[in-house]
């Protein structure tokens, strides 16, 4: 899972840049007005409390979040749609592409286009997927045993310690009781959310892995794009 880890480290780093020029706040918009479908109280709607917090964490401002939350109730809004595309990057490595759209004829071949031209393709539903698992992925500030142990004793799945950060897996399911279990027990949360983990990764030499990491910076630049994962060992 380090690749993943890794990957996930660079894109926050990312995020953090493009939150300066305000290109983030699109898409941290179109994830709080998806998830402000099961309710756009965040006290109730775990799953919106969580992007809610990566909004503010990415420095988004209050009106433009809750303008976001707004959305579902604004039927002259442009309706969003979440989709999901697969694909294979360099070396042959597994691509999750995960997208909210208001206009699929134009997020399909901006998806397409950067994985063509930059030694990838679109792969057919189903032909990846199955090499990955969907589960909760908390990102926690701390290390050592003692840490550990805290975040294990809150009920995860399992947890390692990568890039000086532990990072956290739980079931989709208890995502959001171990996130906030973590929070009690005085650890720092640095964010939280559904991705998709690799079963095992895929070693690349180093142009390839150059090559990687440009193509999911490429895909996580396009405007629709709300994250990407790969199974390359990074």
């Amino acid at each position: 899972m380090s690749g993943h880890s890794k990957w996930s480290t660079i894109k926050r780093q990312k995020g953090a840049a493009d939150a300066k020029r305000g290109a983030v706040f699109t898409k941290i918009g179109n994830q709080i007005a998806i998830a402000a479908r099961s309710g756009t109280d965040p006290t109730t709607n775990s799953a919106l409390a969580m992007v809610i917090e990566k909004a503010k964490a990415a420095n988004m401002p209050n009106a433009n979040i809750q303008r976001s939350i707004d959305r579902v109730k604004d039927k002259s809004a442009a309706q969003l749609e979440e989709v999901t595309y697969e694909g294979y990057g360099p070396g042959g490595v597994g691509l999750i592409i995960e997208a909210a759209t208001d206009n699929k004829n134009r997020t399909f071949p901006e998806v397409r286009n950067a994985l063509t031209k930059n030694g990838g393709r679109i792969a057919e539903p189903g032909s990846v997927a199955f090499q990955f698992d969907r589960k909760g992925v908390i990102r926690v500030a701390g290390s050592g045993e003692d840490a550990l142990l805290q975040v294990l004793d809150a009920g995860a799945d399992d947890a390692i310690e990568e890039e000086g950060e532990i990072v956290v897996y739980a079931s989709a399911k208890d995502l959001a009781r171990v996130r906030d279990s973590i929070t009690t027990s005085g650890l720092k949360v640095i964010e939280a959310g559904l991705e998709y983990v690799p079963k095992n990764t895929v070693a690349l030499d180093d142009e390839k892995v150059e090559k990687t990491l440009k193509l999911l910076g490429l895909i996580d630049d396009l405007d629709d794009v709300v994250n990407v994962s790969s199974n390359a060992e990074l």
